[in-house]
Formats: C-alpha cells, sequence, structure tokens
C-alpha cells in the first residue's frame, strides 16, 4: 500500500529516486518507505517484488542507512531535531522484519509517523511543493500527518475531532444500493454512550426506497419495526471538505439489542467474508479501478444523458481513449476531487479518461477489502458532489448513454499469508500456486450465481455485450482484457487477479464480499479452473446471465455462496432485487412504442 504525496511526475520528486541511497535502504530495511512519489508503475511493482510489499513511514530524500543505526551520517544530510520515531510494536510485521525496537525517521517533511501499530497504514501529510497545481487549503500545516486510523478508540476519535474543530457529525450508514442513510448530530451529541439507531428496514430497501409487502424478507426483516443499533468505527472518520461549518463523516456498523452485527447490512457481510479469510490465516488484498461518466445536467429522466461541456465550451463527439487533453477539459472539477480527496485521505491513484465520451476511470492503491469499500463509498459521494458544483453530473451507472461502452469496477485481488506475509498466489520458486488457480476456478463456477450482486439493477445487463470492452463470460486469460477474470503480467509478489464482470454501479460492500467469497469458495474447495483462454474470448459464448431476474433465480439457488455470504443476506437482497425488477417491468419503454405500437 503506497501513500504517495504527489500523484504527479513534476519538479525535483522525480530524480529523488536517483543513485543508489533508495537502493541501499530498500535492501538493509527489507521494505519500502511509505512515500514514493513520481515513480512509474513498472518500477513500483519490482521494488515490491523486493521488499514484498512491506512500508515505513518517511520520505525518499531523507531516508539514510544512519537513520536506522547503519554506517555513519552524512554531515551533508541535515537531521530534523523534531523528528519522529516510529515505534516497532512487538508482534507486529514489522517486528518480525526489523525487531521491536524504535527507529528515527527524519522527517524535514512532516513525514514521520509515531507508534505504528501492528498492520496499521500512514500516509503523508506533507505539502507537495513541486506541484502547483496541486491547491492546498491556508490551514494546511506541513507538519500535518494522516496517520492510520484502524486502531481508534473512540476517544481518540474525540480528539480527532477536536483537533479539526468539528462541530457537526454525519452518521452513515452504506445500504443496499450503496446509500449514505443516517443522522446528523451536532458535536457536542456525538458521544460514545448515545445509542444511536434506525429502523432495521433503512438498510435493507431497494434504490426505489420500495420494500416487499410479504414473504421471505419478512422471516428476516421483524415486521414490528425494530431498531438497529449504531455503533461508529472510529477509523472510518472523514472531514467532509465540502461543508460550510467543520463536518466529519463517520461510517457506523449496524448491530442488534443482543451486540451481534445485523448480517444483512452491506458492510456487515463483507466483514464476515473477512473473518472467514483471517481463520484461514489469510488477508485479502484488493485494489478496485472504477470507472464513470460525467454528463451534462439532467432534470428530466425522458431525456437522454449527453457529455458535459469541457473549458472549450464543447462536448466530447468522438472517443478520447486515455487523452490527456480530454481530461484537462474537466482539469478544474479534477482539482477540487483531488483536493477532496487529498482532505479525506482517501487512496486515490491514477485517473485517466476511458473510452466512452465524457467517460474517466480512477484507481485506488491496494488495501484490506473493508478499508477500501469505505474508500469507494466516500469517493462516489465526494465525486458526484464536486461535479454538481461545476454544473454537471458524474454517473455510475453501468450503461448511462445509447452507444457507448459501459462502466465497470475492475477489482485486483490477492491473498496474503498472515504468518509469512507472502503472496499465496505464488510459489517459493516465483509459479503460480494451486491456490492462485483454485480461486479462479471458484471464480468461474460462482460468477454467474453472484451477477445479481455484481450487476445489481436492470441497467447493469446493458454494459455485458460483446466487443464492448465489457466480458460475456467466465474464460481467464494472462493479459487479456477480452476475458472475464484477466490475470495481469506482474511478478511473484504482485501476482493477482483481476474480476472485470463487476459493475460500477455496485455496492463496493456487496461486489467485494462477493468477489473474495467466490474465491474463498474455489480455494477451499480446490476447484481447478479451465484451461487459459489465450485467444479472443468475445468469439465465445456467452455464459453470463443476460438478465437481473435470471441472475436472482441463479443467486438464490447457490447453497454455498450464501454460506459463505449469510443466507439472511441473499435471502433480503434478492427480495428487494425481485421488487425493483417488477417495478422496471411496469414500464413501457419508447422502443417498445417505437417498435410494436403499430408492427404486431
Amino acid at each position: 500500500m503506497l501513500g504517495p504525496a504527489c500523484n504527479r511526475v513534476l519538479g525535483p520528486h522525480r530524480f529523488q529516486f536517483a543513485g543508489t541511497k533508495y537502493p541501499d535502504f530498500v535492501r538493509l530495511a527489507g521494505c519500502l518507505p511509505l512515500v514514493v512519489p513520481g515513480i512509474a508503475a513498472d518500477a513500483v511493482d519490482e521494488l515490491l517484488d523486493l521488499a514484498d510489499g512491506l512500508l515505513l513511514t518517511g520520505s525518499p530524500s531523507n531516508f539514510h542507512p544512519s537513520h536506522f543505526g547503519e554506517g555513519v551520517h552524512d554531515p551533508r544530510l541535515p537531521l530534523d531535531p523534531e523528528r519522529d520515531a516510529v515505534a516497532v510494536a512487538p508482534g507486529g510485521r514489522l517486528d518480525s522484519w526489523l525487531g521491536a525496537q524504535e527507529f528515527e525517521v527524519n522527517s524535514l517533511h512532516g513525514q514521520g509517523v509515531n507508534r505504528l501499530a501492528p498492520g496499521a497504514r500512514a500516509d503523508s501529510g506533507a505539502p507537495c511543493t513541486t506541484c502547483p497545481a496541486r491547491k492546498r487549503s491556508s490551514e494546511f500545516d506541513n507538519k500535518q500527518i494522516n496517520v492510520a486510523k484502524e486502531h481508534f478508540s473512540f476517544a481518540e476519535l474525540e480528539k480527532w475531532l477536536d483537533d479539526h474543530r468539528v462541530t457537526e457529525i454525519e452518521c452513515l450508514v452504506p445500504d443496499l444500493t450503496g446509500v449514505a442513510r443516517g443522522k446528523i448530530l451536532p458535536r457536542q451529541k456525538f458521544t460514545e454512550d448515545r445509542g444511536m439507531r434506525l429502523p432495521e428496514a433503512i438498510v435493507a430497501m431497494g434504490v426505489t426506497g420500495e420494500f416487499p409487502e410479504e414473504g421471505p424478507y419478512y422471516d428476516v426483516i421483524k415486521p414490528t419495526d425494530r431498531d438497529m443499533h449504531l455503533r461508529p468505527d472510529p477509523s472510518t472518520v472523514r472531514i467532509v471538505p465540502w461543508a460550510t461549518d467543520p463536518t466529519a463523516q463517520v461510517i457506523h456498523d449496524c448491530y442488534d439489542e443482543q451486540g451481534v452485527l445485523v448480517p444483512f447490512a452491506p458492510r456487515s457481510v463483507l466483514r464476515r467474508v473477512c473473518d472467514l479469510y483471517a481463520a484461514e490465516g489469510w488477508a485479502p488484498v484488493v485494489a478496485p479501478e472504477v470507472e464513470f461518466y460525467l454528463v451534462g445536467r439532467n432534470t428530466d429522466p425522458d431525456v437522454p444523458l449527453k457529455p458535459p461541456i469541457g473549458r472549450s465550451g464543447r462536448s466530447e463527439t468522438s472517443r478520447q481513449a486515455y487523452s490527456i487533453d480530454a481530461v484537462n477539459e474537466f482539469d478544474p472539477l479534477f482539482e477540487d476531487v483531488y483536493d477532496y480527496c487529498e482532505k479525506m485521505e482517501l487512496g486515490v491513484d491514477t485517473l485517466i479518461h476511458e473510452v466512452g465520451a465524457g467517460q474517466m476511470e480512477i484507481n485506488f492503491f491496494h488495501d484490506h477489502p473493508l478499508q477500501l469499500a469505505d474508500e469507494v463509498f466516500f469517493f462516489k459521494r465526494t465525486l458526484r458532489e464536486a461535479a454538481m458544483r461545476h454544473d454537471m453530473y458524474a454517473t455510475f451507472m453501468a450503461k448511462p448513454i445509447v452507444n457507448e461502452p459501459g462502466s465497470a469496477m475492475h477489482v485486483h485481488q490477492s491473498v496474503v499469508s498472515t504468518a509469512t506475509g507472502k503472496n499465496i498466489f505464488s510459489n517459493p520458486d516465483g509459479s503460480a500456486s494451486d491456490e492462485f488457480y483454485w480461486y479462479i476456478g471458484g471464480l468461474q463456477k460462482y460468477i454467474p450465481a453472484a451477477m445479481a450482486l455484481f450487476a445489481p439493477y436492470v441497467n447493469s445487463y446493458r454494459r455485458l455485450v460483446r466487443g464492448k470492452a465489457a466480458p460475456i463470460n467466465i474464460q481467464w486469460g494472462t493479459d487479456n482484457r477480452t476475458v472475464g477474470i484477466r490475470s495481469p503480467v506482474a511478478g511473484p509478489a504482485a501476482r493477482r487477479i483481476e474480476n472485470r464482470v463487476i459493475g460500477a454501479d455496485a455496492n463496493p460492500y456487496v461486489a467485494l464480499a462477493a468477489t473474495l467469497a467466490c474465491g474463498y469458495l474455489g480455494i477451499k474447495n480446490r476447484i481447478a479452473p479451465t484451461p487459459e483462454c489465450r485467444g479472443d474470448a468475445y468469439l465465445g459464448d456467452f455464459q453470463l446471465p443476460r438478465s437481473l431476474g435470471e441472475a436472482l433465480t441463479l443467486l438464490r439457488g447457490a447453497k454455498d455462496l450464501a454460506t459463505v455470504l449469510g443466507s439472511d443476506f441473499v435471502t433480503v437482497y434478492s427480495e428487494v432485487k425481485e421488487i425493483e425488477y417488477a417495478e422496471f417491468m411496469k414500464v413501457i419503454s419508447p422502443w417498445e412504442r417505437e417498435h410494436l405500437l403499430l408492427h404486431v
């Protein structure tokens, strides 16, 4: 998990990697410094292979072996008298490499971190003076540190709120669609013993806000409309950068009155799957790539969406895949987006222009699935807000514009042994392991049954068409973008699998839980994959459901998948989606009026 302080290769940052200082440090410490600005993606992969993905904090310009008790300090490298210590906790991952002791890290840029807990992540908050296009607020201090909050207590959360002078709290709960539900509280009302509640059906309704009137839904959801008890997850606290008054947002988990996680809440489902991995001594690692469209404001649902007008005063009328100038058409918007993401400590990486007119993609750094789901949840909300402030909409619909490609959420995934820290997809000799192939086999077997989770709306299935940059089957291949399951070219430590089936419209918690569940079942049941597809997978047959109705039938019949995800969740989800599908079937489309009115 890299946390660059700078996402652009500008100024002297790009030359800090020159010479032997970096390689010497990497070999000495057996890990990578956290901040690696201006470094090419292929170089990152190479270094991760060398360092096994283990990270420390600090600036690459300031590391020297003498800072780690090795060698003589170079007098040309001034030491910061206020440099911070990185405490390596006993029993933690760093302990296994470096021993339980304190290492002093020169922090001229304010990038030192105190008390790095086991498994914690720390991101630099140093200002990037070489990137004038990246605006920073006047209150940004070069001693501000964005420290990982995985182990935050409520007391530490309250201190964070006080330090940021927060006056209002948005208490958020992601529902089945990924919509932020919850309550807004004054800061003084946000206490650990408050016991905030919401009706349990709030997280178990469809995108139209409708509920089933009867049926299995009410075997799980009590008809008495009982409450859930909400508990804040302190690790999720973020500032709301667009708010007028200092406002924080905190994601909450949902519990019943006995203190048990509500099984059908999306965050609970992902926690459940991650716990299954932990029980096996595994730690799943994911990295989503989320596509989306920018469109002109549209207040009439009967009017087709159109690309927005950029700085040139014109809309896109042709395909502009990977065009830098096409992205720069919306530079004022993306400056705000990156500024917001920085203030919210979101690990966003590369921004590119995708194939469609007005279609973009944002990549996230790899991390624990729950943290990544939270970041995608926050990012969607952030992007929509920023777009509206620039007189346009951002949409994650799977297929928003006719004759343009759909939007996906490609998820790169791998599994690390918690005992060794090694990627279990690779053997010691660097070859692909049995677990790698079994994971693919699990995806192949269970993706069709999980399609209602990966493609959750009637619109989702318009994206999955032959030859339109979206898969139609469950073939797998190396560096092959025509398949549904892709293995990118990477070194042994970075070997991973990319699920290309998931739509951008999927709930990130549900989608990550489902794809990890498929892979988990593959490893546990030792499911062998089909032979690798080495050609064009679009020439093959459809192997995926063609409609939401078909997908729901497959989901209900997948008992193994329900065992991993939770039968209560599958029941609630499928019943809600059935209501949505029935609601859609009441709508008469323009196509039907055009072609059937006088011809049948």
